[in-house]
């Protein structure tokens, strides 16, 4: 236990045969059960959690386990429960079948650990603490909060981040809180029976895509600022379709949390800013370029173009206004975290294993 607080950990593998079982080997001790989730892996990641399982089990049972642990299906004592997937679903499913499973064992709190190796376990107290302590429902890891962390992406990653982050704040609503791809995290199980995990997507996107759902449901959400660990090898990630599906995906969430939580709930005028703004800045910029042909052709679109430039301004202002009002409604849910000492520094790892890929 943590401070009172019983801790799961769901450890997702897929393809990471390399590397899960020493990430399972190295959950701190203050972790009373681990849910190491194998989604359908081409590799021997199974048979690595199931012989890590086994012997981490053994060593628990022979240092006398804790009942404040055990759960009612027969008085599972375990602390480590290898879960496979009979087909692969997904990054977001993986986490959820954790996510279920620890809720099920009453875990307090519940972090998630990538099988790959990116997340260092010495500072796993720093992800739950904010939740442990009631601060916040969920916590989520920050890489981007250091110049030395961000200067080690490459551009193209960089920018990449940059873009769903910037798309994941209108999305979600938390203006404040940043890398949301990082999967270091952690989360209440009353949270975790609040939210309507099957209506969350099971791809990647799932980090995303629950925040929105955090959101509507009026969870506090922790910033927790945390050194990113590099090794020399290039992502597997496909970055192109994984924004492609990303950003649509946090548009229609966009607009679903807009419709739940400031028009079916009660009233916002951010919606009617947001609407405003979006036609104005569409309709002037398409305006502009037909202005722009025109002028090409004929020599005569400046006052097309004056109007048009007016709406595009107008556009600006009234999405400006849309996102001040938004982020003034969600300003209680968001808890950024102050850097600590020693957070500056980039971790290097060599060997590190290759970011996931759903296929």
């Amino acid at each position: 236990m943590y401070k009172g607080k019983r801790i799961g950990v769901v450890v997702t593998a897929y393809d990471e045969a390399a590397f899960v079982g020493r990430v399972i080997e190295t959950v701190p001790d203050f972790v009373d059960r681990i849910y190491a989730v194998d989604d359908a892996s081409p590799d021997e990641s199974w048979s690595v959690i199931q012989r890590v399982a086994e012997r981490l089990n053994e060593r628990a049972a022979s240092e006398g386990a804790d009942p404040a642990v055990a759960v009612a299906d027969g008085g599972d004592d375990r602390r480590v429960v290898p879960i496979r997937h009979e087909a692969n679903r997904g990054y977001g499913a993986a986490v959820k079948t954790g996510y279920r499973r620890a809720a099920a064992d009453g875990m307090d709190v519940v972090a998630v650990m990538n099988g790959d190796g990116q997340m260092d376990p010495a500072i796993l107290d720093r992800i739950v603490d904010p939740v442990v302590s009631g601060e916040a429902d969920y916590a989520k890891g920050n890489r981007l909060r250091s110049p030395a962390d961000r200067a080690e992406m490459s551009r193209f990653r960089l920018f990449g981040n940059a873009v769903l982050t910037g798309l994941s704040k209108f999305a979600s609503g938390y203006w404040s809180i940043g890398d949301p791809q990082n999967g270091y995290t952690a989360i209440s199980r009353e949270t975790i029976e609040d939210l309507d995990l099957e209506a969350i997507t099971d791809r990647y996107g799932f980090l995303n895509h629950i925040l929105t759902h955090l959101n509507v449901a009026d969870r506090r959400v922790a910033d927790v600022p945390m050194s990113a660990v590099y090794g020399d090898e290039e992502s597997s990630i496909r970055y192109v379709p994984f924004v492609r599906f990303v950003s649509l995906l946090l548009l229609r969430s966009f607009c679903w949390r807009l419709k739940i939580k400031y028009v079916a709930r009660s009233f916002n005028p951010a919606v009617v800013h947001y609407a405003v703004g979006s036609l104005g800045l569409a309709g002037g910029l398409i305006g502009l370029a037909g202005s722009a042909a025109r002028a090409t052709r004929e020599g005569d679109g400046f006052t097309a173009g004056l109007a048009s430039f007016v709406a595009t301004m107008l556009g600006l202002v009234s999405l400006g206004s849309a996102i001040r009002l938004d982020a003034a409604a969600s300003e209680d849910l968001e808890r950024p975290c102050a850097d600590r000492e020693g957070d500056a520094e980039p971790v290097s790892r060599e060997n590190r294993a290759p970011a996931r890929q759903d296929p």
